[in-house]
């Protein structure tokens, strides 16, 4: 089993969101593999920053935390009125010998697609589910796969069709 890497990341985290005239974003991420956590925020702000979004950034331990901190956080930024247009999701769940790996993977994507749907928000899933820490590093390297720019274009593109709809 692929052990979490807890330990100060040598690889350089993204700067801050610069205020933009794009959508709000919320991104949530969990740090469970620390290295895979940073290359697909940094995918995923690289997305954000060129479609000039403003966004905030909330980090939690694992796959399973994502959906519970994205729905404090709606209630947080709706009570305060400024709603969040929409959400990247991302995180990294590496299959070990236990069925936890199933349970991970399958709630927290049932989760987010539920939340979607019951707040009508965009949200971009950029959980990885992946055999090996070698698969995870290929689909989160901006330079290789890129998930984390993936989920970012995909809750742009959900915004895009919101707001396409309501114009009608």
């Amino acid at each position: 089993m692929a052990k979490p890497q807890r330990a100060k990341s040598k690889v350089k985290e993204p700067k801050a969101s610069k205020p933009g005239k794009g959508p709000r974003i919320l991104v949530v991420e969990a740090r469970f593999y620390n290295d895979i956590a940073i290359a697909l925020l940094d995918g995923a702000t690289q997305t954000l920053e060129a479609a000039n979004c403003t966004f905030d950034r909330i980090s939690v331990p694992g796959s399973l935390e994502i959906p519970p901190a994205i729905a404090i956080a709606l209630d947080a930024a709706e009570k305060q009125k400024k709603p969040y247009d929409g959400v990247v999701a991302l995180g990294c769940v590496i299959q070990g010998e236990t069925f936890h790996f199933d349970i991970v993977a399958m709630q927290s994507a049932r989760a987010l697609i539920d939340m979607s749907v019951a707040r009508r928000i965009p949200i971009g899933n950029g959980i990885l589910t992946v055999d090996t820490m070698a698969q995870a590093w290929v689909r989160a390297r901006p330079e290789d796969g890129n998930k984390g720019g993936d989920a970012a274009r995909a809750a742009l593109a959900l915004i895009e069709i919101k707001r396409e709809c309501a114009k009608r």
